[in-house]
């Protein structure tokens, strides 16, 4: 998929995709070594547009796995259309339980989730597991599986083993703790919130009309928030979403009703908001 860790950098950047050194480095080593990549850090920093960005450089398919409290095996893995064996049922009313159970239980009446769809497919694939750690600690043991072996059981039909192994690449936001039995079987890389000059030449890139000394101050307003004790910190993706409303709004500098009237953008939260209202000093950055 790749040949360097430039090569990575190179063509991620080519689908607006600019990551850090530590960024590219793993995500060549995920693909050379054919490893899934668990990838941690504050919802916002990219996690999730990095798995898009991969696939749209391999010019691979992206089969997502969106998790939640209560996802399971049938969401997750395969369910059997159960409509359509009843109606299969009901057709040969003639035969034996024997001769209709082979039937309904075939490949006519499997219903693939992402999990199965990705091991099955035999054209280039990104697997994205999202939000793994929303998902309650048994959605891991139907994981270990596939990381491990990159194979499913389905018990009327067997073991379907990948021909091509998909990119996989699972998130986490780290609400909870993942298993030692799944960070064993990733590559781990943690995004956090970029360096200053990494979020400038982002928001420059996501944002074009921006002129070069607003994107320096945004950049640094953000920064000055994150030290702030916030209940939630504005990640990169509200970064850019700023700098698009003031290229909305027409504004040339950042002064105090600006960002007063605009910190609902960037902040959340109303104690969050009134937190930074009290305590940003436009004049000190």
């Amino acid at each position: 998929m790749f040949t360097s860790v430039d090569d990575v950098s190179a063509r991620l950047a080519g689908t607006g995709y600019l990551a850090s050194p530590a960024v590219a480095t793993t995500v060549f080593l995920a693909a050379r070594l054919g490893k899934p990549l668990l990838v941690e850090g504050p919802a916002g920093v990219g996690k999730t547009e990095l798995a898009k960005a991969v696939a749209r450089v391999a010019d691979a398919r992206l089969v997502r796995l969106q998790c939640y409290e209560g996802v399971d095996e049938s969401r997750a893995l395969y369910e059997w259309n159960h409509a359509k064996q009843l109606l299969r049922i009901s057709a040969g009313r003639d035969e034996s339980w024997d001769e209709a159970r082979t039937d309904i239980f075939s490949e006519e009446f499997l219903l693939p989730r992402p999990l199965l769809t990705a091991i099955r497919g035999d054209e280039p694939t990104v697997l994205l597991i999202d939000e793994t750690d929303k998902a309650d600690v048994e959605m891991e043991g139907l994981l270990l599986e596939v990381l491990s072996d990159f194979q499913i059981t389905v018990p009327e039909l067997g073991t379907v083993t990948a021909t091509r192994r998909p990119f996989v690449v699972l998130t986490s936001n780290a609400g909870r703790e993942l298993s030692e039995a799944l960070r064993r079987r990733c590559l781990f890389l943690h995004i956090g919130f970029p360096e200053e000059e990494l979020e400038r030449r982002i928001v420059r890139l996501k944002v074009p009309g921006l002129p070069a000394a607003l994107a320096e101050s945004v950049v640094r307003v953000v920064g000055a928030l994150r030290a702030m004790d916030l209940r939630k910190a504005p990640s990169v993706a509200e970064t850019v979403d700023w700098a698009r409303t003031l290229l909305a709004l027409g504004a040339d500098t950042l002064d105090e009703t600006v960002v007063r009237d605009s910190l609902g953008v960037i902040l959340k939260h109303q104690e969050d908001i009134q937190k930074a209202a009290a305590k940003l000093d436009l004049d000190a950055l």
